[in-house]
Formats: C-alpha cells, structure tokens, sequence
C-alpha cells in the first residue's frame, strides 16, 4: 500500500508535534493568531492574502486551511479564484522579472557590455 506524499492531519500528529517543540508551537500559535486578527485589513482580506501566498508557496495544508478560511471570512468563491490567479501572475511576473539575470550573466559570459 502506497503511502500518501502528505499525510492527512491528525491529532496523533499534532501531540507529536506539540510534545517535540511545545515552545515553538506555542509561540508559532500565538503569532498567527496575531497575525489573523483584524487590524488595519479585516479578516477575509488577510485570509485572501494567505490562500494567494499559499499557492505561491505551494503548500497543501495552507491552501485547504486559508481557502476555508476565506470562505468562512465571507470571501465568494469567485474572490478565491481571483486571489489565486494574483498569485499565478506574480509567480509568473517574478520569473520575468529575474530573467534579468539570466540575461546580465549571459552578457557578461560573452563579453557584451
């Protein structure tokens, strides 16, 4: 039987995880519920932001997590999808933007000024 590449949260897992580092676990709780408080940006701007920066990151569990989130903040699943394409464009955009440097070393390689 093949093994899933990610596993399925459990509350095996997050005892495991919080008897190992139960410091950095308190600490890392305590921050993002800081972080998700409504502040200057309400709650589903700041859930929005997150499912974006999931897909940039590429993370499962921060993309189900924040995309439930999201749609428990008040976000319409039409606001999801559009934070998502944000994210595909500025992955999309910073690849373009750093052929830069490609360019600039082939440059140099090659002697061009």
């Amino acid at each position: 039987m093949d093994s899933p590449l990610y596993p399925h949260p459990t509350a095996a897992l997050a005892k495991r995880r919080a008897e190992l580092a139960p410091d950095a676990l308190s600490a890392f709780k305590a921050f993002s519920k800081a972080v998700f408080a409504p502040g200057a940006l309400d709650a589903k701007t700041k859930q929005l932001i997150a499912v974006a920066v999931a897909h940039v990151t590429q993370c499962p569990y921060c993309i189900k997590g924040h995309t439930e989130g999201a749609a428990r903040a008040g976000a319409s699943d039409a606001e999801i999808m559009e934070a998502i394409w944000v994210a595909a464009e500025m992955r999309a955009g910073g690849a373009y933007a750093h052929s830069a440097l490609a360019l600039q070393t082939l440059d140099d390689l090659h002697g061009h000024p």
